[in-house]
């Protein structure tokens, strides 16, 4: 749990907006230099653990997905991404925000999640120059 005052809407509570829980297994895909390094380590604090590179090959319960504009196609890296998700998993697609270089069209983020039969779930500032748009699996059953 975050202390009272530790950051208030920074970094620190970053993990606990993402879901992200003690003893979770985290993947992250597509570093570069641009990322937030703030928030990897809020993440990596609450998980327990460090994050999981692109090569590893175990389960996991999140991939962060930092996202580019020009980063290529999304929907096929959704697909790829999918491959170690848990059935409960989640995956963040993590893009710059608005009026910044390499920013995402929202639509084109909706638009790959549902060609790769994902729901969008919400939307979270994750720092400054991020937000995140939360991705899981849609539900097969139907409840009755």
């Amino acid at each position: 749990m975050v202390a009272a005052g530790d950051a208030g809407k920074g970094e620190a509570d970053v993990a606990e907006r993402l879901d992200i829980e003690p003893d979770m297994v985290v993947q992250e895909i597509g570093w570069d230099e641009d990322v937030d390094d703030d928030v990897r380590a809020a993440i990596e604090e609450r998980c327990g653990s460090d994050l999981l590179d692109e090569d590893a090959d175990e389960v996991v319960d999140v991939v962060l997905l930092w996202w580019r504009e020009d980063d290529g196609d999304l929907t096929d890296t959704l697909l790829d991404v999918m491959t170690p998700l848990s059935d409960e998993g989640v995956i963040w697609v993590l893009t710059p925000k608005t009026g910044r270089e390499g920013a995402v069209d929202p639509a084109d983020i909706t638009e790959a999640a549902t060609t790769a039969n994902l729901a969008q779930t919400a939307t979270v500032t994750v720092s400054d120059g991020w937000k995140g748009t939360r991705l899981a699996y849609r539900s097969t059953k139907a409840k009755r």
